[in-house]
């Protein structure tokens, strides 16, 4: 009897971890290629680990909003509440300021610097080639590609396989997130969602 009920409570637990890793929207492939030590909220201070939070703002539900000053990204919920996510946004000068849209989204996508980029760091131009999407990958598990007038900005929202670097201001202007929360990001963002960078 014992034996049963155990086996009962582990299929239990892993039902419900599937659940969780699947998402209310599908997010299966993209945790179909994690591997464990990329979940690294534990790795992030506790401030910037993601909750729910009181909001006061006029945004309709569905807005992302990003304060680069406070470093965080909030998911507008309705009914005064958001989801709160710490970031880590970009040097100073090189952040995108004010009203964008989610022109197109990407499991974990593939990145290639910019001109710009490898022009301030140099050291960059052995990526002009492209790097391939995958955990080793500077977008990390997925991206949200910010558009304004139907033109892609070249910022994005995405993950990181730097996750000590939430909470500062050292990326090449793009707004990042850990890979787990920049996967619960996805999940709840159509293309076509307001984003909003302050």
């Amino acid at each position: 009897m014992k034996k049963d009920f155990v086996s009962s409570r582990r299929a239990l637990l892993l039902a419900s971890l599937g659940l969780v890793a699947t998402g209310a929207s599908g997010c299966r492939s993209i945790y179909s290629r994690y591997m464990p030590s990329d979940y690294s909220s534990y790795r992030v201070d506790r401030q910037y680990r993601r909750k729910t939070v009181a909001y006061d703002g006029y945004e309709q539900p569905g807005t992302i909003v990003v304060n680069t000053y406070e470093r965080y990204l909030y998911h507008v919920e309705g009914g005064g509440q958001a989801t709160r996510y710490g970031v880590a946004v970009g040097e100073e000068g090189l952040t995108l300021k004010g009203e964008a849209s989610v022109g197109r989204k990407a499991e974990w996508p593939s990145w290639t610097p910019t001109a710009s980029m490898i022009r301030r760091k140099p050291h960059l131009a052995q990526y002009a080639g492209g790097v391939e999407g995958g955990p080793n990958n500077p977008l990390g598990a997925a991206a949200l590609y910010l558009y304004r007038g139907g033109q892609d900005t070249l910022f994005r929202l995405h993950g990181t396989n730097e996750p000590w670097s939430i909470g500062r201001a050292v990326s090449n202007g793009c707004v990042r997130l850990t890979n787990d929360d920049i996967v619960h990001l996805y999940s709840r963002t159509p293309v076509g969602a307001k984003v909003v960078i302050i």
